[in-house]
């Protein structure tokens, strides 16, 4: 037959039938094909790349972070330490009503629901949720792990004294890198080394810890002591903050410092803010004042010319001075002033009443050059080498620069800018018998020798005026009962944007020691622009008088039975 008849009447060609089969071979052979062409492409080509993503799926690499070593005072008592905390994640991939997920999460940390949201809604396998946070809410977590919500232990930083000593200690970031202080300038020190753990994970990105797991342990970061006393820390924190609040004024620095050593024993600043949350505080608030704030010494100055005078045996104690009554034509309409008019005083008395007049017309008999070398001696405008962050250089120009108006009141603190730690570098100078130490803060930290200033004769009379000064002199409100100490007061004018001395703006300031003859202590007390009163002697004084009181005990100094002479005088304001 020529043809094949359909049922329906029709004929079918064996051509077409055929041709159909083939069509439908052709292309099968084709697919197939192409599928093995696939499969030789990624055999032999595409086969790294697969490789390295299998082994990312499948391999990680898991940080061990290194515990960062802790910083205590010289006691022992812990100001940094480091715990663990948990910190949450969630695989954003497996967690499905992210909205609702992340209300829930919001409400158990304390988070913004928003942006936990925000993090669900991104397309990886790993993100997240809060970092050390309290380790009450994980409980409330445990029935999550199922939707994609996991935890693991971090160490934070915990500083246990809160605000004690913030500004020398600084504070970390979220992975424990030191910002401030001593957090950062040690940061190498404390931070150690971090391990790793190298192993498998399953579908789900939990950890499968076995014989494959390949791990380096942590080096713990180094413990650090501190030459800081807590109890004489926290005696000059509350006081200093106490006096800023009654001055109004705009802060304060207190330096307490071991006079032979150089050790500092309490660096307070105000304000002060807590290292567990200093982004919640003014960056102000972060200022380490001790040693970054400049200003003009003032009075304080006029131990440095008097040792100078009297080393290079220029004058005499006793030697009398006529002080003009107040009022002294200096350079050209230059008048120099003194609060309290003075007629005929001793050298002695010309300190202990802080006469500018007096204390300018003896220096007259000093070159420029010699009072120059005994500032730079005493460490005025250079830094110190204390071994915190963020110390600057004070100001002390050269003679050759100077005006025909400086020999008169760089004598008394004028043109002259120091920080509060250079005011205990050169307190101690006379409260140790003549040397210049470093300071430091860190115990057992390297530093540079002693430097011989003046000999141990100007000591004991310089020493014997400051001591006055307390006694009978400006600095009578630092008197304390039964016990003899030193010190000068200061008040120096803040300069306008003009170039002008402030009429309305002031740094007080008192530096002391004791006790005298055998000194434990050196104290710099400075207020920034208190109001209404500015004298160093009425608003410095009395903070130095109850930090010394409140420590008396504490360091074991026997009081004798000396009458205390705190008399208001009219002249107790001319420092």
């Amino acid at each position: 037959m020529d043809a094949i008849r359909r049922t329906d009447g029709r004929r079918r060609h064996p051509g077409t039938t055929n041709d159909r089969i083939l069509i439908v071979l052709v292309i099968g052979w084709g697919l197939l094909g192409l599928l093995w062409a696939r499969c030789v492409w990624l055999q032999l080509f595409d086969a790294p790349r697969l490789a390295a993503m299998a082994s990312a799926q499948h391999h990680t690499v898991h940080v061990v972070p290194a515990r960062r070593g802790a910083m205590v005072d010289r006691t022992g008592r812990p100001l940094a330490v480091t715990v663990m905390a948990p910190s949450i994640y969630a695989n954003a991939r497996q967690v499905t009503a992210k909205q609702q997920m992340a209300s829930q999460l919001a409400e158990t940390v304390r988070r913004d629901a928003g942006a936990i949201r925000r993090r669900l809604e991104k397309d990886k396998g790993f993100v997240w949720i809060a970092r050390q946070v309290e380790p009450s809410v994980t409980p409330a977590l445990l029935t999550l792990r199922k939707e994609g919500i996991g935890w693991l232990e971090e160490p934070k930083r915990l500083y246990p004294q809160g605000r004690l000593a913030s500004h020398v200690l600084g504070f970390v970031d979220i992975d424990q890198r030191g910002l401030e202080g001593l957090e950062l300038s040690l940061n190498r020190t404390l931070q150690g080394r971090a391990g790793r753990r190298a192993t498998l994970r399953d579908a789900k990105g939990s950890l499968l810890v076995g014989p494959w797991t390949e791990e380096a342990q942590p080096v713990d970061g180094h413990d650090v002591t501190l030459t800081i006393d807590s109890i004489v820390q926290q005696a000059a924190e509350e006081e200093l903050a106490r006096g800023v609040k009654k001055y109004h004024a705009k802060g304060g620095s207190i330096i307490v410092m071991e006079p032979f050593s150089g050790e500092i024993l309490a660096m307070a600043n105000a304000p002060a803010y807590d290292p567990n949350a200093p982004v919640q505080e003014p960056v102000d608030a972060r200022r380490n004042r001790a040693v970054t704030d400049l200003f003009e010494p003032g009075s304080t100055f006029k131990i440095i010319t008097a040792a100078a005078l009297l080393e290079e045996r220029r004058i005499t104690p006793d030697e009398m001075i006529f002080c003009e009554n107040a009022a002294y034509p200096t350079v050209g309409r230059h008048i120099l002033h003194d609060h309290r008019p003075h007629g005929l005083l001793s050298f002695f008395d010309v300190i202990k009443l802080s006469s500018n007049i007096g204390t300018a017309k003896a220096a007259q008999r000093l070159k420029p050059d010699e009072l120059y070398r005994y500032a730079q001696a005493f460490g005025v405008g250079r830094k110190t080498g204390i071994d915190v962050p963020g110390e600057i250089n004070g100001m002390l120009h050269p003679p050759s620069r100077w005006s025909k108006l400086s020999p008169y009141i760089i004598p008394i603190g004028q043109e002259v800018a120091v920080t509060p730690i250079q005011l205990a570098v050169m307190t101690a100078v006379i409260a140790n018998g003549g040397l210049r130490v470093q300071p430091h803060i860190i115990h057992g930290a390297p530093t540079a020798q002693p430097v011989r200033v003046i000999s141990q004769e100007t000591v004991e009379i310089v020493q014997h005026m400051l001591t006055e000064v307390v006694e009978s002199g400006t600095g009578q409100l630092a008197n304390v009962q039964g016990l003899t100490v030193a010190g000068k007061t200061g008040t120096a004018q803040k300069l306008e944007p003009t170039g002008r001395y402030s009429h309305s703006r002031f740094v007080a300031s008192f530096v002391g020691f004791g006790p005298v003859p055998d000194p434990r202590f050196v104290m710099v007390v400075s207020l920034d622009e208190p109001r209404p009163l500015y004298f160093g002697g009425v608003v410095s004084a009395p903070i130095f008088k109850r930090v010394v009181e409140r420590l008396v005990s504490y360091w074991g100094l026997k009081r004798s039975s000396k009458p205390t002479t705190v008399a208001q005088l009219p002249g107790l304001a001319n420092d």
